[in-house]
């Protein structure tokens, strides 16, 4: 009998894999039944989707923390996503995992993130809280947004594994715990969640002293000489307490720091950031502006409707889009002309 592509690569995956990996040819499916591919096995077809999709191209503009830098090399939405997935990749080879599931859910976690980072995300949400349109949603989240983006927006018609990793994956401001590498779907989608933090906390660090927001690490976070390196500490802890388990985890220790860096963090880069760089003040106030425009009936394109559609709209813009647009909409021909 003659096996197609996909069917030798699952057959593969029941004998090598290991027993707590998600298997493709044990997929809960997707939301509309389609026929099997013949050479890729279904967490494949998503992690390609994903990769095409328009939402994924547009993280190239958008911002991961620190808005306009002079410097070439500060992360973007992009680069983050693209580190993400690879952190993710290094953990799920080593502890025998699916890695087509893992890169999926990488490639999509924050494919809804708004224009200006998390800046954008907080006056987006405000925004909404500001506006308490009854047809529309309470707040925002970018999670939360990253699913309707693939499910509802792009029809992307993933598997059920691949959704719940992406609508899974943020903690936000919370303490990471020994709860958090239990899987509440997949053990992929929680080495997606271990990754994320992994990986912004290190390059946000790393972006901060580039930026001049911050003039040292403290002493007490000096894992390994560079970024690169204690990224590598971080990662190896986290094979080593999660080899053969059905759960991902820290060691204590580590797990102190990781929570500690974070929490320094917060305090010295995500939440003083506003106050010491203007423009980002200047950026919420955009997003803003924008929501509050198109929320009146009327104003907003094609395929768009509701408080719902100023919602997706907005938090699908760029950076560069959103500057654009608000520049039309808010200045004088002339004074956008000025200096051309």
């Amino acid at each position: 009998m003659t096996h197609s592509i996909r069917e030798r690569i699952e057959a593969r995956e029941r004998a090598t894999l290991s027993p707590h990996a998600a298997l493709a040819a044990e997929s809960e499916g997707r939301e509309i039944e389609e026929p099997e591919d013949p050479v890729r096995t279904c967490f494949q077809r998503d992690r390609d989707r994903i990769l095409h999709s328009k939402s994924f191209r547009r993280l190239k503009g958008k911002t991961q923390v620190f808005i306009d830098p002079a410097g070439d090399h500060i992360r973007t939405r992009m680069t983050h996503t693209l580190e993400v997935a690879q952190i993710s990749r290094t953990i799920g080879r080593a502890l025998n995992l699916n890695e087509d599931l893992i890169e999926a859910i990488a490639l999509g976690h924050d494919v809804g993130h708004t224009p200006f980072g998390h800046a954008g995300e907080a006056a987006l949400d405000a925004a909404i809280r500001e506006l308490g349109a009854a047809d529309g949603p309470t707040g925002f989240h970018h999670d939360e947004q990253s699913l309707r983006l693939v499910q509802v927006l792009e029809h992307l018609n993933l598997c059920r594994e691949t959704c719940l990793g992406i609508g899974g994956h943020s903690k936000g401001q919370r303490d990471l715990t020994a709860l958090d590498g239990i899987p509440s779907s997949t053990l992929e989608a929680a080495v997606v969640r271990t990754s994320d933090r992994i990986a912004y906390m290190n390059h946000d660090l790393d972006d901060a002293l580039r930026a001049g927001v911050i003039g040292v690490i403290p002493e007490r976070f000096h894992l390994a000489p560079t970024n690169a390196k204690r990224i590598g500490v971080m990662v190896v802890d986290v094979i080593e307490n999660s080899q053969d388990g059905p759960a991902i985890r820290f060691s204590p220790e580590m797990l102190a720091i990781m929570n500690e860096l974070k929490d320094w963090l917060f305090e010295n880069v995500y939440l003083s950031y506003p106050d010491t760089h203007p423009d980002t003040l200047k950026a919420q106030a955009i997003v803003r502006e924008l929501f509050l425009h198109f929320a009146v009936p009327g104003r907003l394109p094609d395929g768009f409707s509701g408080t719902q559609g100023a919602v997706d709209y907005v938090s699908g813009m760029t950076d560069r889009f959103a500057i654009e647009t608000f520049a039309a909409l808010r200045l004088p021909q002339a004074f956008r002309n000025v200096g051309e």
